[in-house]
């Protein structure tokens, strides 16, 4: 990317600023120099040396971003806990680290709410609320959370964004986007692509602020678990949500974050991590949607053991083909089957299938299945599996989809808090009803005919379409009307490589014009019977071509990039 197109960009030099010296704090300096951010701000390269730093003795690479994030507020932060949820774009260390990152954020002033709520619902809002308490329950780096009472009586919990964070939100995106170019352009080797990064970030963070996103998958997994005497979710009033407000029904528990294992009985330990796995399970497999952060904080505790699980931000969703190929994928490396993984990974990626090919690729594969080899359902790690199976992905540079990631993300968290409450509990015997009874629906006479009967209805479909397809066909070729589209990979490169050469060439030959013609003028001049303004012009012409030539010459010895 051009600096110049960077410059058009950024939109608040102040924030980027900050951004500069917090990286020359944490020992980035050489990161602004490489990448000229100094020079976006009009400064030379000595004023970034003069910010104070901190001691680095003692601290890593992901240390030191985890700080710089902390440092530049609520949306790195955010950025930070988002990554940290993708070990197959990061390498593990840096995700592990970004895990510490929590929202710690000063409350903001109730007024301030109320004016929010007031813009969200003009006219209405007594007409909604009976009262409002001003006391925050939570203040989180996006939003803040109040109780409240509606004109039906209804007690509900608030959720409104906080005043001028989507505006910081924005900008900030804006800038991230930016530098995560400058990454790309200046750091060949990091195993993942940091505008794809950039991007994913900005899709969650929209959706962050969309609290109407977050309403929806509350209410879609509420009517889920309509009927279930064990798993619930909040009511959502859509009459008091907007955009910026979410206003929910409040939940009268204990947070199971809150909760020791020592206050409960053996039983009751149980039904709690049943009950919480049953809850991950059956959303990923049976409805194809789920919660994707199931953390303790996020889940009440009522009597009888029944689970509620709140903050429905981060959601994952599978769709059947993907759920089959994970099925497949748990199978193929029980049996260790290469050539079936292998299908796998092109069927869940836009993996090139040459690299499926790679003997150094099937023999990895070979290593994690010989680890799981006859292994038998019930003592199976299906979390391990996967962990391990999208990370030699990851050094690959195959970027599995997110759907995935955030369901290992799931995984992980629930067999968690299973090992927190009951260390002796198993989850995969306590799920392997489940697992057989979707494989054995999908593999039912009943799946069977379905699916011969769709693919039938799209022969059919296809076989009437035909005669119109035909004619247009005939009627192209009659003509002499036919369109040829031609996708050539690779034919940017080949481009900027042609003009490259073309700018090469056309200095070679600046060049040799000026030393040639200076030389012819130095002669002329000297022939002459005195000497005068030509063998003057001529000395400059041999100064500029020499100049040209080192210039000409450092170019090329200078490193460059690869790609």
């Amino acid at each position: 990317m051009k600096i110049t197109t960077i410059k058009r960009t950024i939109r608040n030099t102040k924030r980027l600023a900050e951004i500069v010296k917090v990286l020359s704090k944490f020992g980035f300096r050489q990161l602004i120099h490489d990448s000229g951010l100094y020079r976006l701000l009009g400064a030379v390269r000595e004023d970034s040396d003069t910010v104070e730093t901190v001691r680095l003795e003692n601290l890593t690479g992901p240390e030191r971003v985890r700080m710089v994030l902390e440092d530049l507020g609520p949306t790195f932060i955010k950025f930070g806990q988002i990554l940290s949820t993708r070990p197959d774009l990061i390498p593990q260390e840096w995700a592990t680290e970004f895990k510490k990152l929590q929202d710690n954020c000063k409350q903001v002033p109730f007024a301030d709410i109320y004016q929010v709520l007031l813009l969200e619902f003009p006219g209405r809002l007594d007409y909604l609320f009976t009262d409002i308490d001003e006391t925050p329950l939570a203040a989180a780096s996006i939003a803040q959370v109040h109780r409240a009472t509606m004109k039906d009586g209804n007690e509900v919990v608030i959720k409104v964004i906080r005043p001028g964070a989507r505006e910081i939100i924005e900008e900030d995106m804006a800038l991230v986007e930016t530098l995560a170019q400058l990454l790309d352009q200046y750091f060949s080797n990091l195993g993942y692509s940091p505008t794809a990064v950039a991007k994913e970030f900005s899709r969650e963070m929209l959706k962050e602020i969309n609290l109407v996103i977050e309403g929806q998958s509350t209410d879609r997994l509420r009517r889920y678990f309509e009927g279930d005497e064990n798993i619930s979710f909040p009511k959502v009033y859509w009459e008091a949500t907007t955009r910026n407000v979410l206003t929910m029904q409040e939940v009268r528990g204990r947070l199971l974050s809150t909760v020791s294992p020592q206050e409960l009985s053996t039983s009751e330990r149980r039904t709690i991590v049943a009950n919480s796995t049953d809850a991950v399970f059956k959303q990923c497999l049976r409805f194809g949607f789920f919660h994707a952060d199931p953390h303790p904080g996020n889940i009440f505790l009522l009597p009888g053991c029944k689970l509620c699980f709140i903050d429905c931000g981060l959601t994952g969703q599978l769709d059947r083909k993907t759920t089959d190929e994970l099925i497949n994928l748990v199978s193929g490396v029980v049996k260790g089957d290469i050539d079936r993984l292998c299908r796998v990974v092109l069927e869940l990626t836009d993996v090139d299938p040459v690299v499926l090919d790679n003997r150094e690729f099937r023999l990895e594969l070979r290593h994690m299945t010989d680890r799981f080899r006859n292994t038998d359902l019930a003592h199976l790690n299906i979390t391990g599996l996967l962990a391990d199976f999208f990370g030699m992905l990851q050094r690959y540079r195959i970027q599995c989809p997110e759907s995935l990631t955030l369901l290992t993300k799931a995984l992980t968290t629930i067999e968690g808090v299973a090992a927190y409450f009951d260390p002796t509990f198993d989850v995969i015997e306590h799920v392997e009803p489940l697992i057989q009874e979707i494989v054995v629906k999908r593999r039912s006479i009943r799946a069977i005919r379905k699916r011969f009967f769709d693919a039938l209805t799209s022969t059919m479909e296809l076989l009437e379409d035909l005669p119109g397809d035909l004619q247009r066909f005939l009627d192209l070729a009659r003509h002499r009307r036919f369109t040829l589209n031609l996708e050539l990979k690779r034919i940017e490169h080949l481009s900027e490589q042609l003009d490259t050469s073309s700018r090469l060439l056309g200095i070679a030959m600046i060049i040799a014009a000026l030393i040639v013609g200076s030389a012819i003028l130095i002669l002329a001049d000297r022939m002459a019977r005195s000497s005068g303004f030509i063998g003057t012009l001529g000395f400059l012409g041999l100064v500029l071509a020499g100049i040209s030539t080192t210039g000409f010459i450092i170019s090329f010895l200078l490193p460059r990039k690869r790609k």
